[in-house]
């Protein structure tokens, strides 16, 4: 692991070099210039710009020059320690170099402002490329420059980490490599206070600063048509770029599509403006997109183990970023709407309102100070300046990440919204839970709205379903109960919101089994939380009840046997519920109820309360269908039985569509008869939710979804769990397939049930 480690560094190493000597390209035609009698910048103005970075390319030349040739002839004894000590020893040059950044970029500045045919002259005549990039890149983005050679320490750090992390402590290369990371902390430490508050800048015509305050790829809806844009948000206005498709010998390119100064954007609803509806995806579409993404990184894996790379692993890499650009590309489908002072309108498609509200929020406060002043060659130079000025490169993708980076966490997160502090006057406050998935970020869960209060307490507890996520989001909003005032921006939240924030998702402190208590403060309001994580394969977990009184987690046969009926009481009281007020609920059995709730609706079926009607018909109806979905998750096998498991798993894998039919039915007519039973009451049920799909958003898919690994997972003693996912965070793909091959073939059974039983084939 060492040696692909390394390997990465000797990469890395090869563009940064790359990198400093195309800076240092422009030096010797600039100083040709200064001995003649029309200098450019005059030899003191060239040193002061170019301040040690020769002495930085020499510095990294011979560490490449050195770590490369024992990385070729690698042995696990081999030690690189020294090599990354001596590195570390000579930060004092990366020192000098921020200490003089100031002096480089208002040297920069003065030779622009001096003599304003400067650049034009460098663009058309006198200096190569590298020169014309590298004065572009000092006065339209000079803290850029900066930050490059910080990263570069920042990126060592991390790598140093990895390094030590597969390192044994007996291993020569230990103590050296310690000190080596202690330096390079201690450097960072001493300069993130400095930097941190720079952004990256230009100077514009009047000799104001223009700072990116902000950048991302997002996606615009042109003509009813997605496309992928790089949108860049300065102190002055908003500028949405192409990426050009790159041509040999040629580097990154910016094109721009169009932009507007802030002082005369303003934000449209779907109300003041002629807008295209925004084109839906299915959900059918998107998870398909999700399973052949799990199918390509599952083959990569293999590919991996099984061969040093080539042709194979291009290839997969190739579909995987085709897959995962589509994905991105088709998921969002939440509107933000932006227009110029002349009314033309431009939609980019988000999936978050915590995204949507941040763009308002920092557009709205720089709106407040902004001027603006822009020619058309400063308009092209600052596009062409967009390729150094980004600060995202890559799109939000898997394909992006490295090798060791955490895959995130597959599982359930059950999470407790406790209350909120801070409230400066009394307010109806309710909090909604998102989470990031497959790189964009889905809504979750939903607290009750907590009236009059400046210190609500919820206490509500939710399960969230996580896949591959790293980030968990808060947002707090105030219920608007005037629905004159209220906004019909297709997926815009009408209420207000009061506060935002995020955590990310710590694996050290999840892996505990004990509740983590902790709080997000957000614009002076906190909010407290507990959180606990339950790995994927442990949450899933069948365990048969010792009280064998109860209904849950005891065999279907055995309480409807004791009830003397059909289908299970639960069921049928918790459909009937529903049915009563929930068919038109958003999200019914996809959003997540309140866990309290749940398990005070499980102890009291358990108890044979006989207040367990009155119960339900005050708790909100997401709890009772959440309780309905936790007692078949609970069986101690499922609804489909462990033997017959097996043969659903053929039976879906059969080619032929009316076998496969056949087939199927053949299984289900083969099931107990209160399985079979009870399958075909809920298969009732489900239908009628479907039905009113255009109200509450729950397609059979999407039914399916949900079902799939309740209704089909097997117990304990028959998973088909691999062996070699032992980890209780991150899983590998397999699993991902197994529980997605499972939604699938639930939906062939509701494909399958749509047309009417025989009565020889129903039994019932």
């Amino acid at each position: 692991m060492r040696k692909w480690v390394l390997s990465g560094i000797l990469a890395s190493e090869e563009t940064y070099l790359s990198h400093l000597g195309a800076i240092l390209l422009p030096m010797k035609p600039l100083r040709a210039a200064a001995t003649t009698s029309q200098p450019m910048l005059t030899i003191q103005q060239i040193e002061t710009i170019f301040f040690k970075v020769t002495e930085l390319h020499e510095i990294h030349n011979d560490f490449y020059n050195a770590l490369l040739p024992r990385v070729q002839e690698w042995c696990h004894n081999q030690c690189v320690g020294d090599l990354f000590q001596k590195l570390a020893s000579q930060l004092g040059v990366y020192r000098a170099f921020v200490d003089n950044y100031t002096v480089a970029v208002e040297t920069a500045d003065k030779c622009c402002q001096a003599n304003i045919q400067f650049v034009s002259y460098v663009v058309s005549s006198v200096l190569p490329c590298p020169a014309l990039d590298f004065i572009y890149f000092m006065t339209l983005s000079p803290s850029a420059l900066l930050y490059k050679p910080v990263d570069r320490v920042t990126r060592s750090t991390l790598v140093l980490h990895d390094l030590l992390k597969h390192t044994p402590s007996s291993h020569p290369d230990y103590p050296l490599l310690q000190d080596a990371l202690r330096i390079s902390q201690n450097f960072l430490s001493s300069i993130n206070e400095e930097i941190t508050p720079r952004r990256q800048s230009m100077t514009v015509k009047k000799g104001e600063n223009r700072q990116l305050l902000r950048d991302c790829f997002m996606v615009e809806l042109v003509e009813g048509s997605r496309k992928l844009r790089h949108v860049f948000l300065f102190t002055d206005l908003l500028l949405c770029a192409k990426l050009k498709k790159q041509t040999a010998g040629k580097g990154q390119q910016y094109d721009c599509k169009w932009y507007i100064p802030l002082s005369d954007l303003t934000f449209q609803t779907i109300e003041d403006s002629e807008a295209t509806p925004i084109p839906q995806v299915q959900d059918e579409e998107i998870d398909a997109m999700k399973i052949r993404i799990s199918q390509i990184k599952n083959e990569l894996q293999r590919e991996k183990r099984t061969t040093k790379g080539g042709k194979a692993i291009e290839r997969l890499r190739k579909k995987l970023l085709e897959q995962e650009s589509l994905l991105l590309l088709m998921s969002p489908s939440m509107a933000f709407r932006v227009a110029n002072r002349n009314g033309k309108g431009f939609t980019f498609l988000i999936s978050s309102d915590y995204e949507r509200a941040e763009w308002k929020d920092i557009i709205r406060e720089q709106q407040k100070k902004c001027d603006f002043s822009l020619t058309s060659l400063e308009l092209q130079m600052l596009t062409n300046s967009c390729v150094k000025l980004q600060t995202v490169h890559t799109i939000p993708m898997t394909m992006n990440k490295e090798e060791d980076e955490s895959s995130g966490f597959y599982g359930f997160l059950n999470v407790i919204v406790h209350s909120a502090s801070g409230l400066q006057q009394s307010l109806n406050l309710y909090c909604t839970l998102e989470v990031d998935s497959f790189g964009y970020f889905v809504n979750k869960a939903k607290t009750r709205v907590y009236r009059d209060s400046t210190q609500p307490k919820w206490n509500e507890e939710f399960e969230i379903e996580l896949e591959g996520s790293q980030t968990l989001r808060l947002l707090c909003y105030e219920k608007c109960y005037n629905k004159a005032k209220q906004n019909k921006e297709d997926g815009e939240n009408t209420d207000r919101i009061m506060a935002k924030g995020q955590i990310q998702l710590d694996p050290q402190a999840l892996q505990s089994k004990d509740w983590q208590r902790t709080v997000i403060t957000m614009n002076g309001i906190e909010v407290k939380l507990s959180m606990k994580f339950t790995s994927r394969e442990f949450s899933l977990k069948r365990m048969p009840s010792r009280k064998q009184s109860g209904v849950f987690g005891v065999k279907i046969s055995v309480v409807t046997k004791r009830e003397r009926s059909k289908v299970p009481l639960i069921v049928k009281q918790c459909v009937e519920e529903i049915e009563r007020r929930g068919m038109e609920e958003v999200g019914i059995y996809r959003v997540s109820g309140v866990a309290t709730d749940i398990q005070a609706l499980k102890g009291a079926f358990d108890a044979n309360n006989k207040d367990v009607s009155v119960m339900m018909s005050e708790m909100d109806v997401n709890a009772i269908a959440g309780t309905l979905k936790l007692y078949f998750r609970e069986l101690p096998e499922p609804l489909f039985t462990d033997d017959l498991y097996p043969n659903f798993a053929g039976g879906i894998a059969l080619s032929d569509s009316v076998a496969k039919e056949s087939c199927m039915l053949n299984l289900l007519l083969s099931l107990p008869e209160p399985n079979l039973v009870t399958f075909l009451f809920l298969l009732d049920h489900l239908k009628r939710i479907a039905d009113n799909e255009s109200v509450n958003k729950m397609s059979f898919h999407n039914l399916a979804t949900v079902f799939g690994p309740t209704l089909l997972r097997p117990s304990e003693k028959d998973s088909k769990i691999p062996s070699n996912a032992t980890q209780p965070i991150t899983m590998n793909d397999s699993w991902s397939l197994e529980v997605m091959s499972q939604v699938l073939y639930l939906g062939l059974f509701f494909m399958v049930q749509a047309r009417p039983l025989s009565s020889s084939e129903g039994k019932s």
